[in-house]
């Protein structure tokens, strides 16, 4: 690790050394996600070539328009080795990351990773007009937690092994399963850095896993695409 990645290292909330986190960043906030992941005691690394995901322990696949993001992602020989690397590390996805994640996409149909146990239907809650803060209570420690909704999703089915974090007019908003988190929301555009702090706690819970079956060291390669 370099002097530049240590100064940017919170230890208080990570019980190992500071994570390298990429950020997908061919779209949407990723800037703002950087600034998080900083704050949440995380290395973040922005990510624009499948080659760049070598080395990192997770990644956040921001907002942005998910269709825009996804023909990208096939035209660059991307999307494969996102598949290989977020099946095999921990992942965040926001808003159309989240999109790219789940199982199944609605409004309409579209190729996603399948990694998530959820069906996500696009832009559910209106157009950029219709975008909306709210409040709400979450299973995350700390009280209520704002929600920033640009053009949002909404998650309309999860799986038996999916857990709801938070939700708006009862769909889900915040979810968990294993090392994947998902929110139709942005957190990156909040103060509360609790929810990118959730995510550097399940990167760090999975070096102790992996670690103590002797199988991982923080920041080994993943073996993805050129």
């Amino acid at each position: 690790m370099t002097n530049t990645e240590k100064q940017h290292c919170s230890l208080k909330d990570v019980p190992l050394a500071c994570p390298r986190i990429g950020v997908l960043a061919i779209q949407g906030n990723y800037a703002s996600h950087a600034q998080a992941l900083t704050e949440a005691g995380a290395t973040p690394v922005e990510v624009r070539k499948p080659a760049q995901l070598s080395g990192l322990d997770g990644l956040v696949l921001p907002g942005g328009e998910s269709t825009t993001m996804l023909k990208f992602l096939e035209k660059h020989h991307f999307f494969e080795a996102l598949q290989v690397f977020c099946g095999a590390r921990p992942v965040f996805g926001t808003c159309a990351g989240a999109i790219l994640l789940a199982r199944e996409v609605l409004n309409p149909a579209q190729r996603s990773l399948g990694l998530l146990d959820a069906i996500v239907e696009r832009n559910a809650y209106g157009r950029q007009i219709d975008s909306a803060i709210v409040t709400a209570e979450t299973a995350l420690a700390g009280g209520p937690l704002e929600m920033v909704f640009i053009r949002a999703p909404r998650i309309v089915a999860t799986g038996a092994g999916v857990e709801v974090l938070a939700r708006r007019d009862g769909f889900p908003t915040l979810i968990r399963q294993g090392r994947i988190l998902a929110a139709t929301f942005h957190p990156e555009l909040s103060r509360d850095r609790r929810v990118h702090r959730l995510f550097v706690e399940i990167v760090a819970a999975g070096w102790e896993e992996l670690a103590s079956q002797n199988r991982y060291t923080p920041s080994s390669p993943a073996r993805v695409g050129n």
